[in-house]
């Protein structure tokens, strides 16, 4: 196939979204597929322009206010569509649309190309978090017009699903993420790294991922005095310096990737996420890989990843008392954070990024094939249509 993938947010910076997007190239030139990349410049000089045999095409970007390193792609709609009428795919990835992903969806309904957007950001209620209430239904506006003109939309957990389900989007399918269980592995655990930040035996209490408003890392706050335990951050982003002060007494790591993000996340004991916003949260499942049980908030992505009094807790959203109770719980007893380890590994044996992109495939070929079945026209369409189906 030959796949446009229209990307939010891609290379230099690593979030979710461009997590996903590389574990899908690798598996696309694999398979020998055609890919071409579209996504927004980066100040950085060392921006790759050929990723996993794909050719990335960037367009011009400004970063958004607050937050630098996260660039916001300029231009219309005909630009994009110059761009994806030269390339003529067979059909189009809008990864995690909203701006760039919105002007790609109007240019896939004017050149007639089928697209598969995926759900993975609550964009609209980061407006509420940002001080900004008053766009959240604007923006819910702008999601609903990509996803209800998209062939298939796929949700990465049962929330995110019910939610746009709610909202009128009915060609809504589950499509989860996979997990590297070789690189996320119990045996990375590193007594060394332990003694060098718990060096009277502490617990480890451990956070993942971006230092910004939506993930409520202040929350953790609550966790300052629970005995016997040392809280550790790994992450950076605008709210790093305010959460310093907040929590003086914690690690704070920086951005971690590769084989040391795999080592610090298996030498925790807990891991937490406080974050209500979360439509999938794959930290959640590298720590899980790594045998570490979870206390997460009850609400989003982790509802179907954390099973409560087995792998971990999920605690009220908003009820830090009980977020401080669960820690507690599994942080002063030992042989019931090591049953919760156990469960929490054989959880996401399994999941694989293989088995998760040859199901993406499906749904490529899937939409596909519907959109040339619908072009039954003409004889010359439907002989397309049957090629089409003895060659997938």
């Amino acid at each position: 196939m030959r796949i446009a993938i229209v990307a939010e947010s891609f290379l230099p910076l690593m979030n979710g979204v461009t997590h996903s997007i590389l574990r899908v190239l690798e598996h696309l030139r694999e398979r020998g597929d055609e890919v071409l990349v579209i996504a927004p410049s980066s100040a950085e000089a060392d921006a790759p322009d050929v990723v996993e045999g794909a050719f990335v095409h960037r367009l011009p970007a400004v970063p958004l206010a607050g937050y630098t390193n996260v660039r916001v792609a300029m231009g219309g709609v005909a630009r994009v569509k110059r761009i994806l009428a030269d390339y003529s795919p067979d059909v189009i990835h809008l990864a995690s649309p909203f701006v760039l992903g919105w002007r790609a969806a109007q240019a896939a309904q004017q050149l007639g190309i089928p697209t598969v957007a995926i759900y993975q950001t609550e964009v609209p209620s980061y407006a509420a978090r940002y001080g900004f209430p008053f766009l959240e239904n604007w923006a819910w506006q702008r999601v609903e017009n990509i996803h209800l003109s998209a062939a298939r939309t796929l949700a990465p957990s049962t929330f995110a699903a019910n939610q746009l389900r709610g909202r009128g989007i009915l060609r809504v399918e589950m499509w989860r993420r996979g997990v590297d269980t070789v690189r996320f592995n119990p045996q990375k655990r590193c007594e060394a790294w332990r003694a060098s930040v718990a060096p009277n035996g502490e617990r480890i209490i451990g956070y993942v991922g971006r230092l910004a408003v939506e993930k409520q890392v202040q929350d953790l706050s609550v966790l300052a005095d629970v005995p016997g335990t040392r809280l550790v951050i790994v992450g950076d982003g605008p709210q790093r310096a305010a959460l310093e002060q907040a929590l003086p007494n914690a690690v704070f790591m920086g951005f971690q990737g590769g084989e040391s993000l795999a080592r610090t996340v298996a030498s925790f004991d807990l891991f937490v996420h406080p974050g209500e916003l979360e439509t999938f949260c794959q930290t959640i499942q590298e720590a899980m890989a790594s045998g570490v049980p979870v206390v997460a908030t009850g609400r989003g992505g982790p509802l179907d990843l954390v099973e409560n009094s087995r792998t971990g807790w999920l605690y009220q959203p908003g009820d830090l008392a009980q977020l401080r109770a669960r820690v507690a719980d599994l942080t002063g007893d030992d042989a019931k954070r090591r049953a919760f380890a156990s469960a929490a590994h054989a959880s996401v044996q399994g999941r694989t990024w293989a088995a998760l992109s040859a199901e993406l495939v499906r749904h490529y070929h899937e939409v596909i094939a519907e959109h040339l079945n619908a072009r039954t026209a003409s004889p010359s369409a439907q002989r397309s249509t049957q090629t089409y189906k003895e060659s997938a």
